[in-house]
């Protein structure tokens, strides 16, 4: 039976609700472990590219500190709550689910529009990297009809490959991972007898620490990402905490090994870091064969990040469809593969569109919104904690009330900080995109009301 917009206190009292591990009983296509993890590793990051400004920005000291910091101020606090989170509440939606029923469906309805746009600008950037490392190997794709149909097609394909299943999708992201990562492994075992420590020890002589931070907070982020399709994993309550571990382990050792072994092996000054400097540090550590190879990791990791975000995208509308705050055609799903293809389609369509644009201050607009759902993300998981003390968390973080509120109070505090050193026109574009998330919301209200669409159904209680 169809229900209202957000769900009631008594759903989650069910009996399989207090065993969400239930809702992967019986389906091959659920996603599993292994899948799962690399997911997550191309939602976050797809290995150390793009790490590279935080050494130009600041100096390897700098930047190996704050990747090995950073996880624990950031990273380590946002899975913590997406495993609680989410295995609490395994449906598809995640982050808008949480809001939505902390909150009630205008909350769930903003949460949606400021993750959904930060997502989607994100993923936009993947097609048009992805040219731009091949234009290295093949010039005549740097610019013009040729840059344009590798844009496209790159799109197509990987939408696609979506449309298949998150199955096909994760043992892909599998295989892209091992792709992209193998050939730091490779340089951080040959740069080991080069490398000389006092080298990590240099700072930059003039440092950007906007940049830096920047630089920081983009390589890792999205831990949530991985919550828009908990309702397609097998054994939420055991897999989902077991991914995440992995994936902020893999991720993290990630960036500090390859900077660690590129910094100390080679002697080059700070501001020789700049994006894609890393194949160059290969070249100069192993020769030109590993610097190829990176180049060519570079593009395993623009398809693979490209798919996670697409997946993550998609799911969210499909799971903000069974809330009932947007049309149900968005969680109409294909007949054989059982992947919500209009939502592929439109976030297909919407960031295909985004890939042609320079769109700079979109991009911090995008970190802005971003914040904005963290934020409310954060007071979600305190306030389910005080509202719902009986709710079943098969993960619970290991904290009383006081020690979850002190766990959400640094990356708080670091998200009011990114906000605050924005520019008028990043707060322009940023209430613009929250009016339309408002307005989105009345409109669905005012929709139902005049019976123009029907109710959408909430996601599936557990047990009904």
């Amino acid at each position: 039976m169809a229900r209202e917009t957000h769900l009631g206190d008594a759903d989650v009292s069910s009996s399989k609700a207090k065993d969400p591990d239930a809702y992967g009983d019986g389906d091959g296509n659920k996603l599993s472990l292994v899948p799962l993890i690399f997911l997550i590793f191309f939602e976050v990051a797809g290995g150390p590219y793009g790490a590279e400004p935080a050494v130009q920005s600041a100096g390897p000291l700098y930047a190996l500190l704050g990747f090995l910091i950073f996880p624990f101020v950031w990273a380590i606090p946002e899975a913590l709550v997406t495993a609680e989170l989410s295995t609490a509440m395994p449906g598809n939606g995640g982050f808008v689910l949480w809001a939505d029923h902390a909150f009630g469906p205008l909350s769930g309805s903003l949460m949606g529009t400021w993750k959904y746009v930060s997502g989607a600008i994100n993923g936009a950037a993947f097609p048009a990297l992805c040219a731009d490392y091949l234009a290295r190997v093949v010039p005549a794709v740097a610019g013009g009809g040729p840059r344009v149909a590798t844009i496209v097609t790159f799109n197509v394909a990987l939408s696609f490959l979506n449309y298949t299943g998150l199955t096909v999708v994760g043992w892909t992201a599998v295989g892209l991972g091992l792709g992209s990562l193998s050939p730091f492994l490779l340089m951080s075992g040959i740069a080991l007898p080069k490398i000389r420590p006092h080298r990590w020890g240099s700072v930059a002589a003039e440092k950007d620490w906007k940049l830096f931070f920047n630089t920081l907070f983009w390589n890792l982020n999205y831990w949530d990402s991985v919550s828009t399709m908990a309702g397609e994993v097998d054994r939420p309550g055991k897999t989902l905490p077991k991914a995440l571990v992995s994936a902020v382990s893999i991720t993290s050792l990630g960036y500090l090994l390859p900077l660690m072994a590129a910094t100390g092996a080679i002697n080059a000054p700070p501001e020789n870091w700049g994006n894609g400097f890393f194949a160059d540090a290969a070249g100069m550590i192993a020769g030109k064969w590993l610097k190829y190879w990176i180049e060519v990791g570079a593009v395993l990791s623009s398809i693979g990040l490209y798919s996670a975000t697409l997946s993550s995208a998609a799911f969210q509308l499909l799971g903000m469809a069974e809330l009932g705050l947007l049309p149900r055609a968005f969680a109409v799903r294909a007949p054989v593969f059982n992947t919500p293809w209009i939502s592929i389609v439109a976030t297909s369509a919407i960031t295909l569109g985004m890939s042609f644009f320079s769109f700079n201050n979109i991009v911090a607009a995008a970190n802005f919104l971003y914040s904005l759902g963290m934020l409310l993300e954060f007071a979600a998981f305190i306030w389910l904690r005080i509202k719902r003390p009986d709710l079943s968390r098969p993960y619970r973080v290991p904290t009383s009330l006081p020690g979850a509120v002190a766990l959400c109070l640094v990356p708080s505090a670091f998200l009011v900080f990114v906000m605050a050193i924005a520019g008028w026109k990043v707060y322009a574009i940023s209430a613009t995109f929250t009016a339309a998330g408002v307005g989105v919301y009345y409109l669905m209200r005012f929709c139902k009301a005049r019976g123009c669409l029907r109710r959408g159904d909430s996601v599936p209680a557990p047990g009904q």
